[in-house]
């Protein structure tokens, strides 16, 4: 994937659109950088930069500000350079976007300590110039404490530059879907899609609340500059809505075409759904090679409706493609006839030999990394199955507990269950002391409250009841307990979401495990997702410890866990699934049931169902299901931070 030159300033973006042919279809000025790292440095030295000539012309510099993961890596280098280089908030003044009603200003998800945690008390940032809307104003003062945050902000003499993120509705701040394009400080009820994404930092979506205080679309739109921070391959469709698609309140990110300085700041995996990328032939001359043939014939089938042996010379010349066709006779039969080849030759139950690891017959050393327990077998649990059925020597590393996705609801199941059998030999010694012990969690569990911290017994217990699920779990697809290597990684278990942070510590049972199996091939997820998220991290630790570990014989597959799957133009290894294997992924799936696992179930195998039917309309064989795999080019850790 081409990115546009990083040299460009983020934050001048008066007059600009489009800065290249490229870009035509995009109708707001994006930055694509091959990760958020590089993104955010760009970024933070622009904003330093900015800080600096406005203090040293004696004047203030508002800055409007995000939570969530997104902004974290901009954060951390502005502290970075403030303590390595200087720079100094005390001429700043900060106004944040959002916060959520009903929090209390000191709870761990509250937007109010997410901004102490990641950046305000890191820097010389005066806290009575730090702004953030209270959640705990009664409902009768939330009107005029709006009125009052616009008024403040106003004081300041408006915002020079706001920072935003974006949701999967397209919601800037907390303006969901609906909201118009004039609208202020409010309070607004969340959509349910927000609520699910915020799960788990809350540790399940019954403990998220329903309301925010939010900035409006009209007091963003009304800043100086507008930075739309957005990074990994969930956001990439949301991202081309509001890039590309007409101005809507369905979409409120898209009201950013309206202003005269605003930029879309992308890391390769958020801009992936973009014209430019995705469907490069439409936006200037590119070189034809076989797969970029493959990707665009695929998009000719879907958009005509035709299976890929049934286009014509004219199905490419009239939409664009003419160029793959070579000017012979028959040359679309040919065309056709590749592509076609090219897809079924990547539809393959037998996975050794489509890796190229040769006979089939000969027993190959398998390992499966899971960055939750649950991933593994969400992305390839029926061809984890396959591969055992096969014969296959097949590992399963499990990358961090997943405690933090445990329901109270199942801690408090084990604990009373626990009590009522303690109580039917209540005068043993084992007994009382395990009494003792689900007595202590109970109480925990009630100490901590709706909105509380897990203390570190309720977390080892949320643990050890993941762990029993992924054990019954793995029964059924065929694979033994002792095949599964359990790794708690230390960044999560230290850690909560959005805060998450690996060291060299976390290197070491990953190169221990590589050592001990020594496999021939690697299965993994993760390299796609949010940099914040446990996903990308435990994939980031892997990436690191390939470098200095593993041999070039070892083939590495990426699966997509529960993201978008790969689809046909894109995937190297399509495994099909039939129904019986269907059933038995879905029944492993169902049995996370501390994790509330059943809904996942349903959407997994529709997905995979889906991916089957893409295959059916461009003409190949009708299967149930599929799942999609792609092979992985080591880059350097840099490029998957």
């Amino acid at each position: 994937m081409s990115e546009t030159s990083p040299t460009v300033s983020i934050l001048d973006a008066v007059g600009q659109k489009q800065l290249t042919q490229s870009e035509r279809f995009e109708k707001v000025r994006t930055l694509v950088h091959p990760n958020s790292t590089s993104a955010c440095t760009a970024l933070a030295a622009e904003v330093a930069d900015l800080i600096r000539a406005r203090t040293q012309e004696n004047l203030d510099t508002v800055l409007g500000l995000a939570t969530g993961s997104t902004p974290v890596p901009f954060y951390r280098e502005l502290i970075r350079l403030h303590r390595e280089e200087g720079l100094s908030f005390r001429r700043v003044i900060t106004f944040n976007l959002d916060e959520y009603y009903g929090l209390s200003r000191d709870h761990p998800e509250s937007y109010l300590r997410f901004m102490r945690d990641q950046l305000f008390d890191h820097v010389d940032l005066d806290p009575s110039r730090t702004h953030i809307p209270d959640g705990t104003v009664s409902p009768d003062d939330v009107y005029h404490h709006c009125l009052d945050y616009e008024r403040r902000i106003a004081d300041a003499g408006g915002i020079d530059l706001q920072i935003l993120g974006i949701g999967r509705t397209g919601h800037i701040g907390f303006n969901e879907p609906g909201s118009p394009i004039d609208s202020p400080t409010r309070m607004i009820v969340l959509d349910r899609v927000t609520r699910q994404d915020a799960a788990a930092d809350f540790m399940g979506i019954a403990n998220v609340p329903r309301s925010a205080i939010t900035m409006g679309v009209g007091t963003i739109l009304a800043a100086k500059r507008l930075v739309l921070m957005a990074w990994g391959a969930g956001k990439a469709e949301i991202v081309r809505e509001a890039v590309e698609g007409p101005i809507s309140d369905i979409v409120s990110a898209s009201f950013l075409q309206t202003h005269s300085n605003a930029t879309f700041l992308l890391d390769a995996e958020a801009a992936s759904g973009l014209t430019r990328f995705r469907q490069p032939w439409r936006t200037g001359q590119i070189a034809w090679d076989a797969t970029m043939q493959k990707r665009a014939t695929v998009w000719l089938s879907r958009t005509l409706e035709k299976p890929i042996l049934k286009l014509l010379a004219d199905d490419y010349a009239e939409n664009g493609i003419g160029g793959i066709l070579t000017g012979e006779l028959n040359a679309a039969e040919k065309a056709n006839e590749d592509t076609f080849q090219l897809l079924q030759s990547a539809v393959n139950g037998d996975v050794i030999q489509a890796s190229g690891q040769g006979n089939t017959t000969e027993i190959k050393k398998i390992l499966i990394f899971s960055p939750d327990p649950l991933d593994g077998i969400v992305g390839m649990g029926a061809t984890l199955a396959r591969l055992i059925a096969q014969g296959h020597d097949v590992h399963l590393a499990i990358q961090t507990s997943g405690n933090l996705r445990v329901t109270d609801s199942a801690a408090r199941g084990f604990s009373e269950t626990t009590k009522g059998l303690t109580a039917l030999d209540a005068a043993s010694d084992s007994s009382s002391a395990m009494a003792d012990y689900a007595n202590e969690i109970l109480r925990d569990l009630d100490e901590k409250g709706e909105f509380g911290t897990d203390s570190p017994s309720v977390r080892a217990l949320k643990s050890q009841i993941l762990r029993a699920d992924t054990n019954q779990a793995i029964r059924i697809l065929g694979l033994e307990p002792s095949r599964i290597h359990f790794i708690d990684a230390s960044f999560y278990e230290n850690g909560r979401y959005r805060r998450f942070r690996f060291d060299e510590a976390d290197l070491v049972p990953v190169r221990e495990l590589l050592d001990q199996i020594s496999p021939d091939l690697i299965f993994i997820t993760g390299d796609a997702n949010d940099p914040s998220s446990p996903q990308r991290i435990a994939f980031r630790i892997f990436a690191e410890v390939w470098q200095t570990t593993l041999d070039s014989h070892s083939t590495v597959w990426l699966f997509p866990g529960s993201g978008k799957p790969y689809g046909a133009q894109e995937s190297d290894l399509s495994v099909p699934v039939s129904p019986d294997q269907l059933k038995q992924k879905a029944d492993a799936i169902q049995r996370f049931r501390s994790v509330g696992a059943d809904e996942t179930a349903d959407t997994i195998t529709a997905r995979d169902r889906r991916v089957a039917t893409e295959y059916d309309t461009l003409g190949l064989a009708e299967y149930e299901a599929m799942e999609t795999f792609r092979r992985w080019t080591p880059l350097s850790a840099a490029d998957h931070q």
